[in-house]
């Protein structure tokens, strides 16, 4: 379609596109015409999705970005719209239909027919990127299973969680309560504590979504369970079904520049490509099930009828950490261009901090084969500040060990120096925190060095 002197925005056939999505969105039109009981599910996430769409589609239609000019040999202008993106097979800003569609990045979540151009998604991510570091705040992206929460099929619950059915709290009065029975999908599931206080205090310099490698239909199920007044997610639920890339989750259904976001989830592989994005959390096994697997061989929170401490558990711990990084971020004494600053370089800052002054020395943890800077652990303690070393001497302050009767652990106990576990190096990994060192000590064994 070209569009003679007029600019695409104000053709008629713009006109028609915007009475359209008019008609989309206050129908609600991925909502059946009978709406019985079995659609009330579905009518009440077509509603959650509303406000979002609405400030998507809108802002693409009122783009100043017209499109490309050119003179005919008659002296008008024609301008050709570059098609930024379409709803169905229409054109966004223009209302032309376009049969071959290609190069647009689907965006489910926000509506079923929606896609987008990579340019198009610049422009909607500069425009909100903006209004986001206006207000202070960043973007935080929130997986849900062994994150937020966890859940059990009710066909999984064991002989030692049958208690729980008589546990579970009414679905009347979400927010009141933490265990929740869904029989419609046969299905048990467990908030995190502190999960409440975590959203509610992030939201304050967050703007939060959820990302899941469940199914749709669970993922808005679940932000129900956290969300129940829809104050936090505004219908930002990603689910599997909107990842681009098999198995893995990636920031480019995201409305947010990769400088500003940060991520909690407790699966580091789904996130290949935004690992310096990543904020990596203990995962939270309340159910048997969840513990089977992950083959941990050990009853759960749930068999031992205990739970995670609210005050300092998994979610209020890294919830100090995201302010730590929050408050580095628009650190005023650095002038105001947050648009200049990246999020991840502050995160790599603050875990430095974690393990500042220490200079770890490993024995029998390395394999003698290969670089022992390759190794995971040896990462690890960098990555969280500290430093390593093949060789012993005075610097030294922590022996990393699985076995006591090495000739460095002994060197550590005879010279005064901290022996522990490679757990202490994981703990601190997960809680952003340096560990005591008499938590995590080295268990005798019968092999010596």
């Amino acid at each position: 379609m070209s569009v003679e002197t007029d600019s695409p925005i104000h053709s008629s056939s713009s006109d028609d596109f915007a009475a359209l999505l008019d008609a989309e969105l206050e129908s609600g039109s991925d909502v059946p015409s009978d709406s019985d009981d079995d659609n009330d599910d579905v009518v009440d996430d077509d509603r959650r999705c509303k406000r979002l769409k609405v400030e998507v589609l809108e802002e693409a239609q009122v783009s100043t970005s017209y499109g490309v000019s050119k003179e005919n040999s008659d002296g008008t202008i024609q301008i050709s719209c570059p098609h930024p993106g379409f709803f169905r097979d229409m054109c966004i800003r223009c209302g032309e239909r376009v049969n071959d569609v290609g190069g647009v990045v689907p965006f489910k979540y926000i509506h079923k027919d929606l896609r987008l151009g990579t340019d198009e998604i610049s422009r909607l991510r500069d425009s909100d990127v903006r209004s986001v570091l206006g207000r202070k705040k960043l973007y935080l992206i929130l997986d849900l299973d062994h994150t937020l929460l966890n859940s059990s099929r009710l066909d999984d619950i064991s002989l030692e969680e049958e208690y729980l059915h008589s546990r579970t709290d009414s679905l009347q009065d979400i927010s009141k309560g933490s265990l929740f029975r869904l029989d419609m999908m046969r299905m048990m599931t467990k908030l995190r504590p502190f999960v409440r206080n975590f959203l509610q205090e992030a939201s304050q310099i967050f703007e939060m979504y959820i990302y899941t490698m469940g199914e749709h239909a669970y993922a808005i199920e679940m932000a129900k369970l956290l969300d129940p007044e829809n104050l936090y997610f505004n219908s930002r639920v990603i689910s599997q079904a909107d990842c681009t890339e098999r198995h893995q989750k990636g920031l480019d259904v995201v409305l947010g520049q990769e400088s500003a976001v940060l991520i909690l989830d407790d699966t580091e592989f789904v996130w290949q490509k935004h690992k310096d994005n990543l904020i990596l959390m203990d995962r939270y096994h309340f159910f048997s099930s969840s513990c089977r697997q992950f083959k941990h061989d050990c009853k759960s929170l749930s068999e031992l009828k205990s739970d995670e401490n609210e005050l300092d558990g998994a979610l209020a711990t890294i919830l100090g950490v995201l302010k730590r990084i929050h408050g580095k971020f628009f650190d005023p004494s650095i002038g105001d261009d947050y648009a200049a600053r990246d999020v991840r370089q502050v995160r790599r800052e603050v875990r430095k901090e974690v393990l500042k002054d220490c200079k770890i020395v490993f024995t029998r943890v390395i394999p003698k084969e290969g670089p022992p800077n390759d190794h995971r652990l040896w990462k690890m303690a960098e990555q969280l500040g500290a430093t390593c070393s093949t060789k012993l001497g005075a610097s030294i302050t922590h022996v990393v060990s699985l076995d006591p009767g090495t000739d460095k652990s002994r060197w550590a106990v005879r010279e005064g120096k901290f022996l522990v576990h490679p757990r202490w190096l994981d703990a601190a990994n997960y809680l952003w925190q340096r560990q005591p060192e008499d938590k995590f000590p080295v268990v005798s064994t019968k092999k010596n060095s």
